[in-house]
């Protein structure tokens, strides 16, 4: 199939990788002119491990040519960027693959919602998703991996299994599309708070806390998008979580144990030098628990670090001094 690919950073040129070497033709976009011609020229991605790329994999920075003809448009932009990319997209008759993972900020969309919201729907057939535990660096290197593949139709489902699965890459479908795309985003926030955690050396005991009292944060918000709760506990929601928290490729904890370390909030997203979703949807997930009444602890003390000037070891005494209740999972 032909395929059009907005967004060259490391998951893009993952993924494209992937449907290169299942011999589909890959047009990847990217808004950056140089990195495109960087790409094509050397054919590697200078903050991924050293691998090669199939010939059918073509990068290019003009937008029109790289969805010219498309089968299926696949994205990998960031999830700010989702609104302004598919604005310039337009509505279009073919399948839509997202890949990022974020909640938009203002509106409390998920990103399916954004970009049904712009084509006037409130949900299409065309829109599926790809989420779950997987990093690039894992997935250049063909390391065995499981994600999901969802959508509103089963027939976009099965075509999200049939375009990337590979002996190494294994999808498994799932129907509840804003459950998977809103795991995919809270688990960001989390991550940030475990990185500072373990920036703080609060020890394993403290991050195992923190995950299993953030999912429980990630499932009640998830009410107010009425996602399945079962679909949380699944490689899209713990499966997720467990990959962010704990791998030394999750930018989203590397930010947060960079800022426990003294770095600002900036100067850590700098260092990084990519995108850090949980910055953006730290904003978001706030939001949504204000306006819907619902705690969500770790989102705020997580916001006040990075936006408030929060010092990281008074968050931790603020998170201890909550009052206690009953565990309800």
């Amino acid at each position: 199939m032909k395929i059009g690919y907005l967004g060259a950073g490391t998951w893009g040129f993952a993924l494209a990788s992937i449907l290169g070497r299942n011999g589909h033709q890959v047009r990847v976009w990217s808004r950056d002119a140089d990195v495109a011609k960087e790409l094509q020229t050397t054919r590697v991605h200078p903050k991924l491990p050293p691998s090669e790329i199939p010939s059918n994999v073509e990068f290019t920075s003009d937008f029109d040519y790289a969805v010219k003809g498309a089968d299926v448009i696949v994205e990998s932009v960031t999830s700010s960027g989702i609104r302004p990319v598919f604005e310039r997209l337009g509505k279009v008759d073919v399948p839509i693959v997202l890949t990022s993972k974020g909640i938009e900020q203002g509106t409390g969309l998920l990103l399916p919602e954004v970009v049904a919201s712009l084509w006037g729907v409130q949900e299409s057939p065309l829109i599926g998703a790809l989420s779950g535990p997987s990093h690039a660096e894992d997935i250049i290197t063909n390391a065995p991996t499981s994600v999901v593949s969802s959508g509103y139709d089963p027939l976009v489902m099965k075509l999200i299994q049939e375009l990337f699965t590979t002996p190494t890459f294994r999808i498994y479908p799932n129907g509840d599309i804003l459950g998977v795309c809103f795991g995919g985003a809270m688990k960001n926030i989390i991550a940030i708070a475990c990185g500072i955690s373990d920036g703080l050396g609060c020890g394993d005991n403290t991050k195992a806390a923190l995950m299993t009292r953030g999912l429980h944060e990630i499932r009640k918000l998830s009410s107010v998008k009425h996602c399945k709760p079962e679909t949380l506990y699944g490689l899209s929601g713990m499966g997720d979580l467990c990959v962010t928290c704990m791998s030394r490729h999750s930018r989203n904890y590397r930010f947060g144990k960079l800022v426990a370390e003294g770095f600002s909030p900036e100067g850590a997203r700098q260092k990084i030098g990519m995108a850090v979703e949980g910055i953006y949807t730290c904003v978001s997930a706030r939001e949504l628990g204000l306006k819907h009444n619902i705690p969500v602890p770790i989102t705020e003390v997580t916001y006040q670090i990075i936006y408030g000037g929060l010092d990281p070891r008074e968050a931790v005494k603020l998170l201890l001094q909550r009052a206690i209740k009953e565990e309800h999972l």
